[in-house]
């Protein structure tokens, strides 16, 4: 029994890049797991405050208190190299579903 020692009969390495790929795909799935926790507690609080709303018969909606987010979370969007436009697209998102609870909260 002979045993070839030429390079092409190894067994081939994965490509180093394979590797970092599944690094960063590990790395972006914990982001979204995280980003779930964190939307599900904001959505907890939300809620309080909308049962606060609905309590004392305040408006669903904040136009005042939307506007101050926008600003705040494009200023840290921003600072964070992240484009202010989509942080501005995803926060109103957020908010338009808030505003949908609170007025779900609000009716008798």
């Amino acid at each position: 029994m002979t045993t070839s020692t030429h390079p092409s009969d190894a067994p081939e390495e994965p490509p180093l890049w394979r590797d970092e790929l599944s690094e960063l795909r590990a790395s972006i799935d914990n982001i979204d797991a995280a980003l779930v926790h964190m939307l599900a507690e904001r959505f907890r609080c939300t809620k309080r405050v909308g049962e606060l709303k609905a309590t004392h018969r305040l408006p669903p909606a904040d136009p005042t208190r939307e506007a101050q987010q926008i600003a705040r979370l494009r200023l840290l969007a921003e600072q964070a190299h992240l484009d202010p436009a989509f942080a501005e697209k995803f926060l109103a998102f957020i908010i338009q579903e808030v505003i949908r609870h609170h007025e779900a909260l609000a009716r008798p």
